[in-house]
């Protein structure tokens, strides 16, 4: 058999085991998986030593284009998430300019995308006030589903959805077979804690993460799943940060509710104390929360309780963070090229099966958004979308080896156990040796979404 290119010697993590194998790959697709495959050696990857993932689903990033280039495009950030591993990733709708709220603003989107991304992509329409009769549109233009805020996004383009729009906004999404992204706190809890901080003169870290207690979140998701119970909307919630919110979306399950969520790297790795320590790199929205919650989110990730890991990569410039008040800097990580290996290490440390990352990082992702069987696992017939790692190379994050637009990140100095490679997209060879090839051109994933709507209808 014939092969584009043979990656040889790895230790494969498929769906059920790791194991010593090689992987011949044709037209994109992996043609054959076993030991002793031979290829000429111009066409040799040898990943001896080195532990091979299917390459990971980001759907949760904010590349803010068109509109705000200068925080974060599509050409930079498709880089940093090949570096770290990442073959296929969402992009959310608010921060853009226009946000992705109609057709015109999708349609731009995709033009710009289909131009400069280096690995896959799908992107995200949004739910807002007075777009109900643009859902139709986005649904059909492909869209992979909605995203809603319960409270204000921080982005006076992309307004967050009352209760009105929320409950007309579920309605129509659940006629169209589609799915809500919501993030999840509740407006009059933040709004009103936030206002009384600032009232007595309190602005730092800890008057922050006091305005957007755990309670935030669990109002909001409880809401959300009583609309989407009246409905019959799916959801999924985006970057749930406490154990209270994954119980009830849980509980939600049990009793036959179709939804998912979603912790992301940062919530695993970090606590509030590391954001006082670090500063406003470290601001988000939920806020990093304490050590007992952090641990418990571990511990809920552990058991099969969070159904897949993010980023939520949410960049800005430098000035955007240092403001007067914690409440008036932006609100977001930075950090997409380092969730593979967020993982990686909280498995080692846990001593879980590397199977587990593999479901939570491209598995299970892959299965909720329409993406399988061609991506989401290493299996004869998939796409070619490897992850290469050095289980054995820890890694030090400094900021000249970020390959996002501004060079700052909760990361920077963090010490992870395993590094990354190499990235294979769809048989092609994006990162490899630190550097990432610019002639690596990404796909728009429209025809996944289309039939995964037509398998739901």
């Amino acid at each position: 058999m014939s092969f584009d290119l043979l990656v040889k010697n790895g230790i494969v993590v498929l769906t059920d085991e790791v194991r010593k194998a090689d992987i011949g790959i044709r037209k994109g697709k992996i043609a054959a998986i076993g030991e002793g495959l031979s290829e000429p050696d111009e066409k040799v990857i040898d990943a001896a030593g080195k532990t091979i993932f299917p390459g990971m689903i980001d759907i949760h990033v904010h590349f803010d284009e068109p509109g705000r280039t200068f925080w974060e495009g599509f050409e930079t950030g498709s880089s940093m998430l090949a570096a770290g591993g990442c073959t296929t990733y969402f992009d959310m709708p608010l921060n853009g300019i226009p946000s992705t709220v109609n057709k015109q603003a999708f349609t731009e989107k995709v033009s710009i995308a289909e131009k400069e991304s280096h690995v896959d992509f799908g992107l995200w329409g949004g739910l807002v006030p007075g777009n109900l009769a643009d859902l139709e549109d986005l649904n059909t233009c492909g869209a992979v589903g909605f995203k809603a805020f319960l409270s204000p996004s921080g982005n006076p383009e992309f307004e967050a959805v009352d209760d009105r729009s929320l409950l007309a906004g579920m309605k129509k999404i659940a006629a169209l077979g589609g799915i809500l992204a919501l993030h999840s706190e509740s407006a009059p809890i933040v709004t009103f804690l936030q206002q009384e901080k600032e009232a007595q003169g309190l602005t730092d870290f800890d008057a922050y993460a006091a305005s957007r207690p755990p309670l935030a979140e669990a109002e909001a998701v409880s809401r959300a799943l009583m609309f989407a119970e009246l409905t019959g909307c799916r959801l999924h919630f985006v970057h749930i940060s406490t154990i209270e919110a994954v119980n009830l979306i849980q509980n939600a399950k049990k009793n036959g509710q179709d939804v998912t969520l979603e912790t992301c790297a940062h919530y695993l790795l970090y606590n509030h104390d590391d954001f006082r320590r670090l500063g406003v790199v470290g601001k988000c929205a939920p806020p990093l929360r304490s050590e007992s919650e952090r641990v418990g989110l571990v511990d809920k990730l552990i058991h099969d309780e969070v159904d897949m890991v993010t980023s939520d990569h949410s960049p800005c410039e430098w000035k955007d963070k240092e403001t007067d008040s914690v409440f008036t800097a932006w609100g977001g990580i930075s950090g997409g090229q380092f969730t593979l290996q967020s993982v990686v290490e909280v498995a080692l440390k846990h001593h879980l099966p590397l199977t587990r990352v593999a479901a939570w990082t491209a598995g299970h992702p892959a299965k909720r958004f329409g993406l399988s069987p061609e991506k989401g696992e290493i299996r004869q017939g998939a796409d070619a979308d490897l992850a290469i790692l050095d289980l054995h190379k820890p890694e030090k994050v400094t900021k000249e080896h970020l390959f996002q637009k501004n060079k700052f990140s909760l990361y920077v100095g963090h010490t992870f156990p395993a590094s990354v490679a190499a990235t294979i997209s769809r048989g092609h060879l994006v990162y490899s040796e630190g550097k990432v090839n610019q002639a690596a051109k990404g796909q728009w994933l429209r025809h996944h979404t289309d039939r995964a709507l037509s398998a739901r209808h």
